[in-house]
């Protein structure tokens, strides 16, 4: 059992060791483990993309729509998430020539980062959520930036929904498409991912030692305008959760994981009823994906520290997130015409790079 802080304590600084940490998601956290590491490719080694598509999908076909925010939401929808045949499914040679045209104004780190990073890139063949189409030009949109074929472990054989993958009896059977997305198979989805980037590992343990501290998130977004913390484009929850193995707190040199939960999987997420938090309907899972999905018990083991920001529902007249998923497709940008959540600007992508940059990575 992970000891968990009682109290909020201030993100610390560790042993970590430079350029050596990595990020990976779950659905809208794999959209955005995709953003996170095209922004900040200096600071990465490799990514864990489980159901996510390639960088900007939601601006595929920017004229889906008269009105570009109503574009980004149907490119979402109809081409990212569910296209209708796989020749409607996002066109990775456009958005890795997007991803270039970021680049080149100086939007995100140089693509060249990319080169020498390992990507792991999964569909479940039963994924009813994000179809394995899109998942498949997540694929081709790496290898067009330059990641070599032996560098990226692509999986679409696995007959499981939309879920991170557990051997936790209690699980969700791995077909299911249904919260809290955390599915039961014959592998522990998480340690394949830090594997496969970092390279042979020491055996996870069964009895984490560490602690998982809980910290306030907001000082991370003091950056933001008042107007902007009173919309809450953040979309943010007060608090992240970080994995500190006793070695690491002890001085030990360390590596930094960044883990990106999916809709409906934050600590805190509540239904929303006409626009309102429906408190009463709770799900009962709560902060499972931080506690059971692995992470810790291989962090453990290996020195990482494994750090969990967390998104909420937001839905007011300014913010429409109230799935509290990531932010793939604009909902946080000031200026619908031209969003930034791509960008090393965005209000996500900063916040958690400054986490990562108060842990030492």
């Amino acid at each position: 059992m992970v000891a968990t802080d009682s109290k909020v304590v201030k993100l610390g600084r560790y042993n970590v060791q430079q350029g050596q940490s990595s990020v990976s998601g779950l659905s809208s956290g794999a959209f955005m483990t995709v953003q996170l590491h095209l922004a900040h490719s200096a600071s990465f080694v490799g990514a864990g993309i489980i159901a996510g598509g390639p960088f900007r999908c939601a601006e595929s076909f920017p004229g889906a729509a008269p009105v570009a925010e109503d574009a980004y939401i149907q490119n979402s929808l109809y081409i990212c998430l569910n296209p209708l045949v796989p020749h409607t499914a996002p066109n990775a040679e456009h958005l890795a020539q997007l991803a270039r045209q970021t680049a080149a104004a100086g939007e995100i780190d140089p693509v060249e980062h990319l080169g020498d990073d390992k990507v792991y890139i999964f569909t479940g063949s039963k994924d009813e959520v994000v179809f394995s189409d899109t998942v498949a030009r997540t694929k081709r949109f790496y290898e067009l930036l330059g990641i070599k074929a032996e560098h990226i472990d692509y999986d679409d054989t696995v007959p499981a929904g939309h879920s991170i993958i557990t051997q936790n009896p209690e699980d969700s059977p791995l077909g299911t498409n249904q919260p809290p997305y955390i599915n039961q198979g014959d592998f522990v989805q998480s340690h394949r991912i830090l594997e496969h980037i970092h390279g042979k590992l020491k055996p996870a343990v069964e009895r984490p030692t560490g602690r998982l501290v809980r910290f306030d998130q907001r000082e991370f977004l003091d950056f933001l305008a008042d107007d902007d913390k009173k919309a809450r484009r953040d979309s943010m929850s007060d608090f992240g959760y970080a994995y500190i193995p006793k070695a690491v707190e002890d001085g030990e040199p360390a590596r930094v994981h960044i883990a990106l939960h999916g809709c409906k999987q934050g600590y805190n997420y509540v239904e929303y009823t006409n626009g309102r938090r429906d408190t009463q309907s709770s799900p009962p899972y709560g902060n499972r994906y931080v506690t059971t999905t692995g992470y810790n018990e291989l962090a453990d083991a290996n020195n990482f520290i494994i750090l969990y920001p967390q998104a909420e529902g937001t839905d007011n007249g300014y913010t429409q997130n109230p799935e509290g998923c990531w932010d793939w497709w604009g909902y946080s940008s000031a200026n619908a015409q031209r969003p930034d959540y791509y960008s090393r600007s965005a209000i996500q992508i900063r916040a958690i790079h400054d986490m990562l940059k108060r842990l030492g990575g």
